[in-house]
């Protein structure tokens, strides 16, 4: 008998595909950190690292401490996105004040083949989700024609609340770039504590420039769904964080302001 034949090889097989059968059985989960309200409120400086965020998913999108950028996180490595429109890798070391994360599993697909517009794509996105009230992870990666984008520059204290700190923030403009936008459909009921609605970020093909997506146009691409029915909000103990105003009667009027139109 081989040694690929042995019992314990055969016993590993067995354990490997009852985890991957369990994992696969488990309800998808969003792991996020803090809440938009908190960064509405200038709470800009987190406990969480980068390393303990990618314990929790491999996908997903957020800020650094400072907000000093904004963040990818795709296939299981962070981007750190600089107000110049570059990327580089993130430390694991560095923190971050706000991020939501999951474990990608693409449930449905759509492909576009013609020029196709933000508010097309994502009425197509609207069209295929069996409700609105769950969370959906959405992956759109292809060839953009022109792609509007900002990013939050890096903020010194006494931090401004989030609306004036994302006041002035420079475009970039990437034209026919290849690359992957990565975010989230949130539902309304969720307003506050994420971004309800479309919160996208892009990273382009290289992995060296991207940011927070305003608005776009994609020729030829693809856009994939991975649905989650669980949320797990970690919320922060720090002095900041336990001061904050977390609710206010325009809280809908200043995400929309600070997301530059709520893409």
């Amino acid at each position: 008998m081989s040694t690929h034949d042995s019992p314990l090889d055969r016993f590993e097989l067995w354990l490997t595909k009852v985890l991957l059968h369990r994992r696969h059985q488990e309800p998808a989960e969003v792991y996020q950190t803090s809440t938009i309200s908190a960064l509405l409120d200038g709470v800009y400086d987190g406990d969480v690292t980068i390393a303990e965020v990618l314990r929790h998913g491999d996908f997903g999108l957020g800020t650094f401490n400072g907000l000093d950028g904004e963040m990818v996180i795709l296939d299981g490595v962070c981007y750190h996105l600089h107000a110049d429109g570059t990327a580089t890798l993130a430390s694991p070391a560095d923190k971050t004040p706000f991020a939501a994360v999951t474990r990608f599993r693409a449930g449905t697909t759509h492909g576009f083949s013609t020029t196709t517009t933000r508010s097309e794509v994502l009425g197509v996105i609207d069209d295929s989700l069996d409700s609105a009230n769950l969370i959906h992870a959405i992956r759109i990666e292809g060839n953009f024609t022109n792609l509007h984008t900002r990013t939050v520059t890096e903020q010194t204290k006494p931090y401004p609340p989030l609306t004036t700190a994302t006041e002035g923030q420079s475009e970039i403009v990437f034209e026919h770039a290849t690359g992957v936008m990565v975010g989230f459909r949130t539902p309304d009921f969720e307003q506050g504590i994420s971004v309800a609605g479309y919160h996208l970020h892009f990273l382009d093909d290289s992995r060296t420039g991207g940011g927070h997506v305003l608005d776009f146009q994609v020729e030829k691409g693809e856009v994939a769904v991975s649905t989650a029915s669980e949320l797990h909000l970690s919320l922060p103990t720090s002095p900041e964080f336990l001061r904050a105003t977390l609710t206010s009667a325009d809280q809908a009027e200043q995400i929309h302001r600070a997301e530059g139109g709520g893409a």
